[in-house]
């Protein structure tokens, strides 16, 4: 997405989520460290799946799952094959303030032109999209999320 993962989130299949979850609070979303996105379509048989990010924005996202095909050997996954359009900026506002963003910085006479743009860090094109950065993005993480093998720990003497 080009989120900065800096909020809470949830990948929901039917009635199950997995997230980060709070020790303090009863009955959250499973421990997404723990699970494999293959696995719970899998056993679920879902097509569909939710992405939510930033509960009190209230990001939501749908993912439908076109087709599952036999992993390439030494590909690591997951993998960025194309991406259309940009993410919208951390911390925007949920998607009715991002909507106003946008008009915002489209229109030089806009009240909040100055300040949205300043804001942004600049100029903002929703349409310009640069896959290279989302593609290195998605491989960072995937190394990070990569299976280690088991380290062979020598015995005590």
């Amino acid at each position: 997405m080009g989120w900065t993962n800096s909020h809470l989130y949830e990948i929901r299949v039917r009635d199950v989520g997995w997230g980060i979850p709070d020790p303090d609070w009863g009955g959250g979303p499973l421990d997404a460290c723990k699970a494999r996105l293959i696995d719970a379509i899998e056993d679920t048989g879902a097509k569909t799946l939710r992405y939510l990010y930033d509960f009190g924005d209230g990001w939501e996202h749908t993912v439908k799952i076109e087709r599952i095909a036999d992993a390439v050997p030494d590909l690591i996954y997951p993998l960025l094959i194309d991406a259309t359009g940009r993410c919208p900026p951390e911390d925007v506002g949920g998607p009715w303030s991002y909507a106003e963003f946008l008009e915002a910085i489209a229109d030089p006479q806009h009240e909040n032109h100055t300040e949205m743009t300043e804001w942004a860090g600049g100029p903002f094109d929703p349409d310009n999209i640069n896959i290279d950065d989302y593609a290195k993005a998605v491989a960072a993480l995937a190394k990070a999320w990569a299976r280690k093998p088991p380290v062979k720990r020598k015995p005590a003497v």
